[in-house]
């Protein structure tokens, strides 16, 4: 087995961890203002809804957006979430 002492070698991008803070700082700056656009277009049309069905609607289209897309964002930011 052979172990690597010299500490002058900066880990590779594969071996650095991820950054938790920047994932989810990445991901709010992405779902806020999605959850804005939602409420200002839908509110109008579902203000009369019970709550729970108003959130429900707001969900069933927030998770997928959210789903195809942060994992886009963090990939395009990857570099900067890594340092």
């Amino acid at each position: 087995m052979i172990v690597n002492n010299d500490l002058s070698e900066k880990p590779t991008a594969s071996e650095r961890r991820p950054k938790k803070w920047k994932m989810l700082l990445l991901t709010w700056l992405f779902v806020y203002p999605i959850v804005n656009v939602l409420f200002v277009f839908l509110m109008p049309l579902i203000q009369e809804y019970h709550p729970l069905l108003k959130t429900f609607v707001l969900t069933i289209l927030l998770v997928p957006i959210m789903g195809l897309s942060v994992p886009l964002i963090h990939k395009k930011f990857w570099n900067w979430i890594l340092k």
